[in-house]
């Protein structure tokens, strides 16, 4: 395992994992957490040369950053530690909406820090475009926090190419959090080239495609009762999109053999292989997948392998939209 770094942004430049670690499905979402298990994938992680960190403030909800906040308390100077905010939550789970205002961000930010026990959060992303705000207020307060010294780098999620713009005029954006995969490459259109000439990175959520493309989902009845994934709020992972997209992950897995890889691994390595400028945070929440996940990146891909996978899985092959409901995604 030999995990190097990688620089994401040029304007604002931060050094991170080639491979982070995306922690939301230790608290939340994908079926029941494991505070212990969560903390140990962190330790394991860190020893591993993963020390990027991704987390939010509305995973939990507001558990995830505690739970991070723990994991690190002894090695936070090991650890380049990422979280959002945005998607506003009451304690008991209720979703308020999306939120951008200058005063929400600061407030946001704030117990964000305490939550997680530190005095900085090295990347702090808008979680969602709020649609009601003026981006340049939005990233104007997260420019006040970058001044007091709360936050290091400025990030965006889910953006669109114009509010990318928008926000880099305002205060220079390190990196843009989008789902980018071999299942979901859309990005590829209009925002991938706006970030590079930017000089935004990128970091993918959900490179494994929400697992699918590990192999480990072979039905809905494969994962746990309560995980979010087996609701219709993910089309890709049901019914007939499901399905449909098992075919896909089988061609995967046929290239995996011949590459003496597990299908995981060599959907990560596309990723990886997509350029220097972008670092993948898969999520987990177990070590034995992270070590499989860190494997990935001995994972060498030839330009035959690269062009295997475009005919295993054309861009337009996987059925099923992202979300059941894509409204909070910025366009």
């Amino acid at each position: 395992m030999t995990l190097q770094n990688r620089t994401l942004g040029t304007t604002s430049p931060l050094t991170v994992s080639a491979l982070g670690l995306g922690c939301m499905g230790m608290s939340e979402f994908y079926g029941t957490g494991d505070e212990d298990q969560g903390i140990a994938t962190i330790h394991r992680a860190l020893d591993l040369g993963v020390t990027f960190l991704d987390t939010a403030d509305m995973y939990g909800p507001f558990t995830n950053e505690q739970l991070v906040g723990r994991a690190i308390a002894e090695r936070r100077d090991e650890v380049t530690l990422a979280t959002k905010f945005g998607n506003e939550r009451l304690p008991d789970g209720t979703r308020v909406g999306i939120n951008g205002r200058p005063e929400y961000v600061r407030a946001a930010c704030d117990a964000s820090l305490q939550r997680l026990g530190v005095d900085h959060i090295d990347l702090y992303y808008q979680h969602r475009v709020d649609k009601t705000v003026p981006i340049e207020e939005t990233v104007g307060a997260m420019a006040e926090l970058v001044e007091a010294g709360k936050v290091r780098h400025l990030g965006l999620s889910e953006a669109s190419a114009e509010t990318i713009r928008r926000a880099h005029a305002t205060h220079p954006v390190t990196a843009l959090q989008s789902e980018y995969s071999l299942f979901t490459r859309d990005l590829e259109d209009e925002i991938l080239p706006t970030i590079r000439e930017l000089g935004i990175g990128l970091v993918p959520y959900s490179p494994l495609g929400r697992g699918i493309l590990t192999g480990a989902i072979t039905s809905e009845s494969s994962l746990e009762e309560n995980d979010s994934r087996r609701s219709a709020y993910f089309p890709r992972l049901n019914g007939e999109g499901l399905q449909a997209n098992l075919k896909l992950v089988d061609a995967v897995r046929a290239i995996a053999e011949e590459k003496g890889c597990t299908p995981g691994q060599l959907a990560l390595a596309w990723v990886l292989a997509q350029g220097d400028d972008i670092a993948p945070i898969p999520g987990t929440k177990r070590v034995k997948y992270l070590e499989e996940n860190v494997g990935a990146a001995d994972v060498q891909l030839t330009d035959a392998d690269l062009a295997a996978l475009a005919a295993a899985v054309p861009r337009d092959a996987v059925v099923g939209d992202r979300y059941g409901d894509m409204s909070s995604i910025d366009a």
